[in-house]
């Protein structure tokens, strides 16, 4: 099993993370020709060792390291680039219970390292091959200080400037994680922000990390009781987004991609999607003579894409937003301005509302051979609907004229996923049963 999923490496601290493996990524990562390194931490106690064992490897190896403390992991994105640095190392699980931790490395570009880099190092962490250093050929480490104040300056900028939204009235929850710059910054451009869960604290008290419609309900409550115009969470390291109209109605993640593919887009460019996206988001940008383009499933796969020159925006509906003029990072705090700043413009329930979405379920079948049930379904599905447009960049997508189903394997669990939409709800219930069908079959057969 691969070290590194589709962000990064993450788990149970003391089982799959360990202060033996930040150690070694450190030492990958210098040996990989990045002679400064900056490197940084979401709130969970586990990361202060995590980091400080990931810096002496890096070191070890001849890097100079910059530490950037705790700050948001778009933060740390964005600072490799800025500092000249070869490498960034986030110790962060992101929106994981707090047991878990984990490692996401960065490139000056802002995006995550892709699956060859990930392979590279992981290759030396298996082999142990590091250029380790001798008694005076260590890196110095460096407190990097201005991070996030740099954060907040471009923030500010992308969306016009100091005091642009004055008058705008937002209720941020930063549950209790990183992403303190989203407040910073939004009082920047003049809002008056009202700060729930506030205080870092890595074993997030107040609310699940994942800023889920669930999770989410003090601040849907805290949204309707006031005059707010918007309420935005974010989970512990703030790279995800999620949002809440000015009624304290969470907006569907599906609804708010769409959303901000429309917003950003313009007549022949493209919008990076992961394939078990609904069609929502093709059926906003059609309106505007724009179309997606769809990855796999996995932000690293979303910048990726971004980086093509017609593509002007990525998402993904778990929270992940990016912009690919401004980071190939996903950075929810970007997200929270911009949304912002479309809500000085249109209330957001009224834009939400004006949204038609499809009709979407989504499943999980458990299966200990996702593997082999994906193989048998994958040598199926050509044969039985050769009508079919099929995409099989991550698992199996099957779209007609009037819906759509995917199979794929979790990354993660013993699960295959199945998706099916329809924008006519019979069509999406019968598309639904096919798909199911044909993983039962699968599972029979293997």
């Amino acid at each position: 099993m691969s070290l590194f999923g589709t962000s990064g490496i993450r788990g149970p601290v003391g089982d799959v993370v360990t202060g033996e493996l930040a150690l070694s990524v450190g030492r990958a990562v210098a040996t990989e020709n990045a002679d400064r390194v900056v490197v940084g931490r979401d709130p969970r106690e586990s990361g202060e060792w995590l980091c400080e064992a990931a810096t002496a490897g890096a070191r070890e190896c001849g890097a100079d390291v910059l530490d950037a403390g705790m700050v948001a992991t778009p933060t740390l994105a964005r600072a490799v680039g800025r500092e000249d640095a070869g490498a960034g190392i986030v110790v962060t699980a992101s929106h994981n219970p707090p047991e878990d931790n984990g490692l996401k490395l960065w490139n000056p570009s802002g995006q995550a390292f892709d699956a060859a880099q990930a392979g590279r190092i992981e290759g030396r962490i298996e082999s142990g091959e590091y250029d380790l250093g001798g008694w005076n050929d260590g890196g110095d480490r460096t407190v990097l200080e201005d991070a996030t104040e740099h954060h907040v300056e471009e923030l500010v900028e992308a969306v016009g400037g100091d005091g642009v939204l004055e008058g705008l009235s937002v209720v941020v929850d930063l549950g209790n994680g990183a992403g303190g710059v989203t407040a910073t910054a939004l009082e920047r451009l003049g809002c008056d922000v009202e700060a729930m869960n506030a205080e870092p604290d890595g074993s997030f008290p107040n609310r699940p990390s994942e800023p889920t419609a669930e999770n989410c309900e003090g601040l849907c409550e805290r949204v309707a009781e006031t005059d707010a115009d918007l309420g935005i969470a974010h989970d512990g390291d703030a790279d995800r987004m999620m949002a809440v109209d000015e009624g304290g109605r969470f907006v569907p993640k599906d609804v708010l991609l769409a959303l901000f593919a429309r917003e950003a887009a313009s007549e022949g460019t493209r919008v990076a999607v992961p394939v078990d996206t609904s069609l929502v988001v093709e059926d906003e940008l059609a309106g505007i003579g724009a179309s997606v383009t769809h990855t796999k499933v996995g932000d690293v796969h979303v910048a990726e894409r971004a980086t093509e020159s017609d593509v002007v925006f990525g998402g993904e509906p778990s929270g992940a937003w990016i912009w690919p003029d401004e980071t190939l990072c996903p950075d929810g705090p970007l997200a929270a301005c911009k949304l912002a700043a479309t809500v000085t413009k249109t209330p957001l329930s009224e834009l939400v509302d004006g949204v038609v979405s499809p009709h979407l379920r989504r499943e999980n079948i458990e299966t200990d051979r996702k593997e082999a049930v994906m193989e048998h379904v994958a040598a199926a599905v050509p044969e039985a609907y050769p009508e079919a447009d099929l995409l099989t960049i991550d698992g199996v997508r099957v779209g007609f004229s009037d819906g759509w189903f995917l199979l794929r394997a979790s990354g993660t669990q013993q699960l295959v996923r199945v998706t099916a939409e329809s924008r006519e709800e019979e069509r999406a219930e019968e598309l639904r049963e096919i798909a199911l069908g044909l993983v039962d079959d699968a599972v029979r057969s293997v």
